[in-house]
């Protein structure tokens, strides 16, 4: 049999852990446990259902026939009932009371709520791992001396590690939005086919007391505080939506943090983590690419295009059901989770095992360093008795020579020895060393980096310690 299409995240990129999440064993045995906790909700609460149906279910969460309710399906269309047929056939004696009162979505959105929940906590891992990396490599770096870009054209320097906390400063944002949206996920809980809960108030003789009861039964079985106050048939499809944004947010900082490795890999300050073995290009065998900043680029765009599927679709439901929402929901969220869970690990990576070229990085700064210190010079000379508005202008006419000499015929910034070799200045070459060295113009780069390290981040991670530890596989 010929190999047919099978997504690249999973072939490719996703990790594991998320694939097994969205797997079918995790959602089809999630929708078993949600008719176990149905019927002990419903027997608790004086419904014709015995200890023996419950077991019997319980026996059969998770040895699951795929082919049973695949034929199931072919035959009745309709994929919740196909399970309920497949379920019922393992499970005799609890076969009529399976499903009682409910509709799909009291599995599928139930199920999927619940999934969504345990992807952003495999997420919210990632991301706590990502910060103390970047964290790790702000420490590392907070003294090295940079040019900073602004425009990508240099500008007043700055440190390595202060660039760190940009990219770090965008991830704990992340992980604040992460934790609102995550401690806002309630179940749908059972409120029948259009929100009314008219069903479990039939089944229960009229008492509304026991039907908001049930709901309550419910969530605390599946480890929920809570259900929807209100719905349609399925939960406001928003709740996806503000999900969805989490993952775009998150790959936003990537895609940032990815594209500043691939312009100082192109000015060959850094380079990402390269195997022995690694082929960069196929034709041009010197060739070194950043292709982990590079997939994340790419996989980021895919997330945060991915985010309008969930709100379109939010915007486009009627009334209390309309099933437009199906096919697109069961790729779009899995996905985008998919996608972000790669992304991170790619981000943990390349930060990881970035290595840094202090000397290329000085080689840059000094180019430039001499025009930026034309203030300090002019201040300094001031000092020592020089006319302000004459040495303006000889800083002024040399530094237009020298960044022209520069382009023309790529030489040496060498505005330095012209300023030491112009008696107007009256300076040693000494006293220019001291006043061109680079800690003098990086402001308090160090410090903010060491200010936010141990004011904001330290106490983060320490609330998240136990999270910290992860091992990930970049497997192409």
């Amino acid at each position: 049999m010929k190999n047919i299409y099978e997504t690249p995240l999973c072939s490719r990129y996703s990790s594991k852990e998320m694939k097994s999440i969205f797997s079918p064993d995790e959602k089809f045995s999630t929708w078993r446990k949600l008719w176990i906790a149905l019927a002990e909700s419903e027997k608790e609460l004086g419904l014709n259902i015995t200890d023996e149906q419950i077991e019997e279910m319980k026996n059969h969460v998770y040895d699951i026939d795929y082919v049973k309710a695949a034929e199931y399906e072919s035959e009745v269309r309709h994929d919740v009932m196909a399970h309920v047929k497949a379920y019922g056939d393992q499970c005799p004696k609890a076969k009529g009371i399976i499903h009682l009162g409910a509709t799909s979505c009291y599995v599928g959105d139930n199920t999927d709520i619940i999934l969504m929940k345990k992807a952003l906590e495999q997420i919210e891992k990632l991301l706590v791992n990502c910060i103390n990396a970047v964290s790790e490599f702000a420490e590392r770096y907070k003294e090295l001396p940079s040019l900073a870009y602004t425009h990508f054209q240099a500008a007043q320097p700055t440190t390595i590690g202060k660039r760190a906390t940009l990219w770090l400063n965008d991830l704990v944002m992340d992980l604040g939005n992460l934790e609102f949206q995550m401690s806002r996920l309630k179940l749908l809980g059972c409120k029948g086919t259009t929100g009314t809960s008219a069903s479990f108030l039939k089944l229960f003789d009229g008492d509304h007391d026991k039907v908001k009861k049930l709901e309550k039964l419910i969530a605390q079985k599946m480890s929920f505080e809570e259900c929807v106050p209100v719905s349609g048939q399925t939960y406001s499809r928003k709740i996806d939506f503000d999900v969805a944004t989490v993952l775009s947010g998150i790959a936003q900082s990537a895609t940032k943090f990815s594209n500043d490795i691939r312009l100082m890999s192109h000015l060959k300050e850094v380079d990402e983590p390269f195997e022995k073995d690694q082929i960069g290009s196929s034709a041009m065998a010197y060739k070194r690419n950043p292709m982990r900043s590079e997939r994340i680029a790419s996989l980021s765009r895919y997330v945060i295009v991915d985010a309008l599927n969930p709100a379109i679709t939010a915007s486009a439901q009627w009334f209390e059901r309309t099933l437009d929402d199906s096919a697109n929901k069961r790729i779009s969220i899995p996905e985008a989770f998919l996608a972000t869970d790669a992304i991170l690990s790619l981000y943990i990576n390349v930060v990881s095992g970035m290595t840094v070229y202090p000397n290329i990085i000085k080689k840059h700064l000094d180019e430039e360093l001499p025009f930026m210190a034309t203030e300090n010079i002019l201040m300094y000379c001031v000092k020592k008795g020089g006319d302000r508005q004459a040495l303006h202008e000889l800083i002024r006419q040399l530094s237009v020579e020298t960044a022209k000499e520069m382009k023309m015929t790529g030489c040496k910034n060498n505005l330095l020895e012209k300023i030491e070799n112009t008696p107007e200045f009256n300076l040693t070459k000494e006293e220019l060393d001291e006043l061109i060295k680079p800690e003098q113009f990086i402001g308090r780069a160090k410090e903010q980096t060491e200010e936010y390290l141990g004011d904001v981040i330290k106490p983060l991670l320490s609330k998240y310690k136990e999270l910290i530890g992860i091992d990930v596989n970049i497997a192409v």
